[in-house]
């Protein structure tokens, strides 16, 4: 992802979540050199992801496929590869955070290995006030990667 991508992935954020990211947390991820990844088909962007990385550990901060280009592989396809890149870059544990009423969100990182280690409450903001988040981690063991 660069500075160039963004007016493509704010379009795909704001179709995607209630309270987007604003253009300025993107950059401010750029800037600090986190694990920003474009996902495309063809020459279209469909799906980004953007992961941090440090002290051993690798944490997941956005993921979002399209939702047009949904139910269709994409999003396990980029969470494959930052899995790759979070064992690419040595670290121990990859960890994200998901919406309690995210249900097909939290079958697919069951399903690539990430286990529930703890709950944050009041994480996220929701139209109805706040909501908690399940904290989720994938021990990253070599030979054992989804």
């Amino acid at each position: 992802m660069t500075e160039a991508d963004l007016d493509t992935v704010l379009e795909i954020e704001g179709l995607s979540y209630d309270f987007p990211w604003t253009r300025g947390i993107f950059r401010d991820c750029l800037q600090a050199e986190h694990y920003c990844q474009i996902l495309l088909s063809g020459e279209r962007i469909i799906g980004y992801g953007v992961m941090s990385t440090g002290a051993g550990e690798a944490h997941i901060l956005n993921v979002c496929v399209h939702p047009e280009q949904r139910q269709q592989g994409w999003g396990r396809y980029l969470l494959r590869q930052l899995v790759a890149e979070a064992a690419r870059r040595q670290t121990d544990l990859l960890l994200l955070e998901v919406r309690i009423s995210n249900q097909a969100a939290i079958r697919l990182y069951e399903s690539l290995g990430f286990n529930e280690i703890g709950l944050r409450r009041n994480y996220y903001p929701s139209t109805q006030g706040r909501e908690d988040a399940l904290l989720m981690a994938l021990q990253l063991i070599p030979d054992t990667l989804p």
